[in-house]
């Protein structure tokens, strides 16, 4: 069988099983460490009062939005583009 990625499809290395999460478009359970995790920031005031908050000296702290999408699911959305055949194999490392 040939190999397809190096890394299986999955960051795990040879740690054994690892939890699951579901995907925020689709719902399916899928493995974390294969998941493509997104985080982004969300800010619960209003731009407008925020600005006349910044002007008196206040930090508005914004909380953290932590999404977990399957693959296909990612690939979909444009998270993750589809690679060639070569490329799948490689990293970010040379080789």
């Amino acid at each position: 069988m040939p190999k397809k990625r190096t890394s299986r499809g999955r960051t795990k290395g040879g740690k054994g099983s690892s939890g699951t999460v579901h995907c925020s478009q689709c719902g399916a359970m899928v493995p974390r460490d294969k998941a493509k995790k997104v985080t982004g920031r969300i800010t619960l005031v209003e731009p407008t009062l925020a600005k006349e908050l910044r002007a008196q000296g206040a930090y508005i702290a914004p909380s953290m939005d932590v999404k977990f999408y399957c693959v296909s699911c990612a690939v979909h959305r444009g998270i993750v583009k589809v690679r060639s055949e070569m490329d799948r194999r490689r990293t970010g490392r040379l080789g």
